[in-house]
């Protein structure tokens, strides 16, 4: 039992020994990682961050209040402009449209009444007209005749006009009608639902235990990404100029875009414009208040140009021997790889060869480190 333990510790005394040479023989470097970068970092002028928001959008109400008898819409619904998408309960508004409508009817038949005793006191005028001629009646009869046709004359206008007021009550109910049926004022999604059936609505929300807006819908293809820019550096923004959109959520796609209007004002609290910024084709994925990175352009790259490739902070390749090389670091030795490199993004240099998004490599090598020699990476 004590040969074991005296050969354990002599194991760990040799590997104790072993890993002291090798910290004392490890170069102490600084470490770098090669990452993804996009071509436009090249030729950004200004970058900014902002949210996607939905330039037309709206809190769907009524200006009737009842209660809520039908939805048809849930979040994520499209719709048309026009469709109903919600309805209050309407019978008290309906029974007043058809006492309405009713009431036209009596109008209409008022008139008619009044036509024929027109027509009935014409003829009458006529008669005695003839017979007042002939000295067979009295000027008083005839007077009376001229008197009875002027008031058949007056009943149809005051019928006529009572048809109008009647019509006019009639168009009254219906727009009352109309107004308890939520239709879509244009083509949407469906983003909120604010109220489920058997709710309260009211035009203003003000009473206890009652909805406003029944539902808010946005239509998708007016979104855009607003971004507050520092007003000293409004100079760098212009209308028409091209920009790269980032969001988080979709951070494996860059989106194009340009800038479509600046808001005439400033943000005193913050010193800051608000841009607006279009995009150049609207994605399915797009949703509004989806956070957004801006970076504005001074160029607009052409499409083949517009993925993204490896690269590496410009300072991790060196020359060696003639050659262009990086260090890449693996189980804690560094290994001399020769690299080709492209365009210089920023402080970082594109590198069309040799390297891999993800490496490790040595930040600034050292004149002395040789390939394969142990490396200590130091801690930041």
């Amino acid at each position: 039992m004590l040969l074991y333990v005296g050969i354990g510790i002599g194991l760990a005394a040799v590997a104790f020994l072993g890993y002291r040479q090798f910290a004392a023989s490890a170069i102490d470097v600084d470490q770098t990682t090669v990452t993804l970068a996009y071509p436009y970092q090249a030729v950004t002028e200004l970058n900014a961050t902002g949210y996607v928001v939905a330039q037309r959008k709206a809190s769907i109400a009524s200006k009737a209040t009842g209660r809520l008898e039908w939805l048809g819409v849930q979040e994520g619904s499209r719709v048309k402009k026009g469709e109903v998408i919600a309805r209050l309960e309407n019978q008290d508004v309906s029974a007043a449209r058809d006492q309405s409508a009713a009431n036209v009817r009596v109008a209409q038949a008022n008139i008619e009444q009044a036509k024929a005793e027109l027509a009935e006191a014409q003829r009458q005028l006529e008669r005695t007209e003839e017979l007042l001629a002939q000295k067979f009646v009295s000027p008083s009869a005839y007077d009376t005749a001229v008197a009875r046709a002027d008031k058949a004359r007056a009943a149809v206008g005051s019928s006529q006009a009572a048809l109008g007021a009647a019509e006019a009550g009639r168009r009254s109910a219906e727009v009352s009608v109309e107004q308890t049926v939520i239709r879509a004022p244009f083509d949407g999604v469906v983003l909120t639902k604010n109220a489920n059936v058997g709710d309260t609505i009211t035009p203003f929300s003000s009473a206890l235990d009652t909805k406003g807006a029944v539902v808010t819908m946005a239509d998708m293809g007016t979104l855009e990404v607003e971004a507050d820019v520092s007003e000293s550096n409004l100079q760098k923004v212009k209308v028409g100029q091209p920009c790269e959109i980032e969001l988080d959520a979709i951070p494996d796609t860059r989106f194009q875009g340009q800038v479509s209007r600046l808001v005439p004002t400033v943000d005193r609290s913050k010193a800051t414009v608000m841009t607006k910024i279009s995009f150049r084709e609207l994605d399915p994925r797009i949703l509004p208040d989806m956070s957004a990175k801006v970076a504005f352009l001074t160029e607009e790259l052409p499409a083949g140009q517009r993925m993204p490739s490896p690269a590496v902070n410009a300072a991790a390749v060196v020359e060696r021997g003639g050659r262009t090389v990086a260090y890449v670091v693996r189980d804690a030795k560094a290994y001399e790889v020769p690299v080709q490199t492209g365009r210089r993004l920023g402080d970082m240099v594109e590198v069309t060869s040799g390297l891999r998004a993800g490496d490790k490599v040595v930040l600034r090598p050292p004149q002395k480190l040789k390939d394969g020699a142990a490396v200590a990476i130091a801690k930041k």
